[in-house]
């Protein structure tokens, strides 16, 4: 059977017609002829939607039953069973209820489109996983529910229904979208224009992507190699070289005349490494890019200019910007460089020629090649070219008569070999010129001249220097080339290696230092940085640097102290102290000085963060009060002026009761007032560090049933389990009272009336624990530590529930005494607050022998 397909509406907030238009597409195939069923629309008391419900088959929902209560979830079983042509299924990343047949709505889906149904489902933005994080930032409001990205990228098709925010907003205005009590704190809270901006933006580039990777497919697919010019990019070819920064400025500016345009920078590597390129540059370079909204490449390829255009084609880009030639005329005449092969064989991709101030300075120039043999093999190749040689002519001068010129010109060319295997390049040419010497002289009439007189001999001779020069060139090549291949490897490695160190937290730049001292074998490495202004001559002057970073003994104090220093930029300079390194090392050593200084930046950005962290929670803090305390002081305020004012009221004759009702009203409210402004001046004083303690013993037996009776009338569901027998605790017996009466509060609260709250109290060695277990909803494990937030609740709670001061102030109230508090699943379902204090006098270990 085949799979059926998946068509998804996607929207960028609740309330832009995701539903409708599913119902809409529904109603649609319907009169078309189709067979359609409703697996499962959520409407959400929503009068447009709910009428387009009219007339369609609907499937019955599952009845799940979860902690006493049933839930309606998708009857995967009956749909399949019915098996329709198209189901419409909603809220694709819904999170089914424990004891369905899958722990999400999406892989019920899965089931259907498996048993070849089309599914038309619907999800908004927030829900996506790869976004989550993002929408947090955005809102303020994590998003427990998510569907996986690759689910939705799976789909046959992907249709956006989009809706500007002051369209959206003006329908949440008219109440087409929530509960007229919802409106008000909708709009100023999760509906602000600025989060629906945004999260509008999020829909639509995802989205764009999606539609780029269907663009990519078809292109592969059908072998469609040219560039679609559907979409700008720009890329930018950078060499390695100072001019880079130039080029990037250029292609940013024309990818700006463009909306929406991307920016790719890259950088191609040939089998030199980093032979072609400044690392110093290109670190900048990436940091330049990336922080003009673009994104850095680097691809390997033997030929640059071919590996240019074959990853600008790869992306679909429409422009591509180069730098202007380094190179000279002279040069030019015998290669046209990779500006002139990369313009005339682009195509239809356009090519800007971006002049700089360094394409007048020629060529930067090649590092000079190091030998390809140790020096002990080069000497022991002269001596073998000397020696060996006369040698060989020793031995063969007895047998001149019997051995003719080839055979004697075949040994001479063996020598020659060895030579060149032993020492290399010039003493085996040494040994090609005397071998041919001393077959003139010793072998070849007329003997003991330096004439020949044989042409074909003369012939011979030349062959022979020429064969013996060639096979000695590529011996060399061959050991020059394995001993690169060697170096690079171990380059390689050790690049490898140290590059992670930039991503291991704190420790990265002492580690990375500390590496490259051990690899290098130095006395010590340094990263300077400037003290101030830079001023001529200031590298031997001490006072103008600072230690940034050091590992090693004695640190450098300023680059004239170093053996070897690497500039980074105008503010730091990496010295190391111990022995002076060669050019294949001071390649190394610069890439690594561009890693160290990204290093000492991401730790400059964490102590950053670290210290505005405090200001931006006293401020998210502040922010909160002022948008949750209005309502829960008002609240109070206007209950006990009510009361209060129709006391006073002449005009009515109130009965006792009502006199006393009403009474009882204005108590209850100005005991909420208080206790609220307590709370908020304790968590004031708590994030202050200014809460002033009294820890003495307390007896809990005293301390509980004080709070129960703080709490009024719902103390009476409370049920106290606390023992005369219990050690005192060492707390503040105010606080201490104040933090039972907000978990005792809490727990009622969230209790079912029937149900009674127990409070229990044991002890542990030194210290007791007091149980507070409710029979509530719970709190999932995973939220455990989120409901000790300020200002934070879980689930969608009215507005008269306090500001959600209670158990944040609890905790840290506990803390402060020197316990803890803890939440728990209590068995049987609820959840259980366990408030651990330490006791004045421990109690005594019992030892076995006095077990009864």
């Amino acid at each position: 059977m085949a799979r059926g397909r998946l068509r998804i509406y996607l929207g960028a907030a609740p309330g832009v017609g995701k539903t409708y238009a599913m119902l809409d597409e529904g109603r649609r195939g319907l009169e078309r002829g189709r067979d359609v069923v409703v697996g499962l629309v959520e409407t959400h008391d929503r009068p447009r939607t709910a009428a387009l419900l009219a007339g369609m088959e609907v499937i019955p929902r599952r009845q799940v039953i979860y902690r006493g209560a049933a839930f309606g979830e998708l009857d995967v079983k009956a749909v399949i069973a019915r098996h329709p042509k198209i189901a419409l299924i909603d809220e694709l990343a819904h999170t089914n209820v424990p004891g369905s047949g899958h722990p999400k709505r999406w892989q019920d889906i899965e089931e259907i489109l498996d048993a070849g149904i089309d599914v038309i489902s619907t999800v908004n933005i927030q829900h996506l996983e790869s976004v989550n994080d993002v929408v947090f930032q955005i809102t303020g409001i994590p998003q427990r529910e998510t569907v996986p990205d690759e689910v939705v990228r799976r789909a046959d098709q992907v249709e956006l229904v989009d809706m500007s925010p002051e369209a959206l907003r003006r329908r949440m205005a008219h109440g087409n979208v929530y509960r007229p009590e919802k409106i008000d704190a909708a709009l100023s809270n999760y509906f602000r224009v600025g989060n629906l901006t945004a999260l509008r933006e999020l829909a639509l580039l995802w989205v764009a992507d999606k539609v780029d990777e269907q663009l990519d497919r078809y292109r592969a697919e059908h072998g469609i190699a040219g560039t679609w010019e559907a979409r700008e990019r720009v890329v930018v070819a950078l060499s390695g070289g100072p001019e880079g920064d130039t080029l990037l400025r250029r292609a940013a500016r024309i990818a700006d005349r463009t909306k929406g345009a991307d920016l790719l920078a890259v950088h191609v590597t040939t089998g030199e490494g980093l032979t072609g390129a400044h690392p110093v540059h290109l670190a900048r370079q990436r940091a330049l890019v990336e922080s003009m909204g673009g994104s850095y490449h680097q691809v390997a390829g033997a030929d640059i200019a071919h590996a240019l255009l074959d990853f600008a084609r790869g992306v679909n880009a429409t422009q591509l910007v180069l730098g202007a030639s380094r190179r000279g005329r002279l040069a030019r005449l015998f290669s046209p460089g990779v500006s002139v092969i990369t313009t005339a064989d682009s195509g239809s991709i356009d090519v800007h020629m971006v002049t700089h101030e360094e394409m007048s300075r020629g060529r930067r120039r090649a590092p000079r090649r190091e030998a390809a043999l140790t020096p002990g093999r080069r000497l022991a190749g002269w001596a073998l070219a000397v020696l060996g040689m006369g040698a060989l002519t020793a031995v063969l001068l007895p047998f001149r008569d019997e051995l003719r010129l080839p055979s004697e010109m075949l040994l001479y060319l063996l020598m020659v070999i060895a030579v060149a295997l032993a020492g290399g390049l010039w003493p085996a040419l040494a040994a090609a010129v005397g071998g041919f010497l001393l077959l003139n002289w010793f072998f070849t009439a007329p003997m003991r001249t330096w004439t020949v007189s044989d042409p074909e001999n003369v012939f011979s001779l030349v062959v022979f220097v020429l064969v013996a020069a060639t096979v000695s060139a590529v011996v060399d090549l061959a050991a020059r080339r394995t001993r690169q291949a060697a170096r690079a490897g171990a380059d390689a490695a050790l690049l490898s290696t140290l590059a992670g160190h930039v991503l291991r937290g704190d420790a990265a730049l002492p580690s990375l230092l500390a590496r490259l001292r051990e690899t290098f074998g130095l006395t010590s490495v340094t990263l300077l940085e400037r003290a101030g202004t830079p001023v001529p001559d200031d590298r031997s002057d001490p006072r103008a640097w600072r230690i940034a970073a050091t590992a090693g003994g004695t640190p450098c104090t300023c680059p004239a102290a170093a053996d070897t220093d690497v500039v980074i930029d105008e503010e730091l300079t990496l010295a190391v102290r111990g022995r002076l390194l060669d050019a294949a090392d001071r390649r190394v050593l610069e890439a690594f000085a561009a890693e160290a200084a990204v290093a000492l930046r991401q730790r400059r950005l964490r102590e950053e963060a670290d210290q505005a962290r405090p200001l931006a929670e006293a401020d998210r803090m502040r922010t909160a009060l002022l948008a949750a305390v209005g309502h829960d002081l008002r609240t109070p305020l206007a209950s006990a002026r009510a009361a209060v004012e129709s006391l006073r009221t002449t005009g009515v004759d109130w009965s006792p009761q009502d006199r006393e009702e009403l009474l009882a009203t204005a108590d209850e409210s100005l005991i909420k007032l208080n206790r609220l402004v307590d709370n908020l001046l304790d968590m004031s004083r708590l994030q202050a560090g200014v809460l002033g303690l009294a820890r003495q013993p307390v007896a809990l037996e005293e301390v509980v049933p004080r709070a129960v009776d703080d709490l009024g009338p719902p103390g009476d569901r409370v049920d106290a389990d606390v023992s005369v027998e219990l050690p005192e605790v060492v707390a503040d017996a105010a606080l201490l009272e104040r933090v039972l009466v907000n978990l005792l509060s809490n727990a009622v609260r969230h209790s079912p009336p029937e149900e009674r709250v127990l409070v229990t109290a044991s002890a542990y060695g030194d210290h007791v624990e007091v149980r507070i277990a409710d029979r509530g909803p719970g709190i999932p494990r995973e939220a455990h530590d989120r409901v000790f937030l300020p200002f934070q609740r879980l689930g969608d709670r009215d507005s008269h529930t306090g500001v959600g001061l209670g158990l944040a102030l609890s905790r840290g109230l506990a803390e402060a005494m020197g316990g803890t508090l803890v939440p728990e699943e209590t068995p049987g379902g609820g959840l259980t607050m366990i408030l651990t204090l330490p006791v004045s006098t421990p109690v005594p270990a019992v030892r076995p022998e006095e077990l009864p």
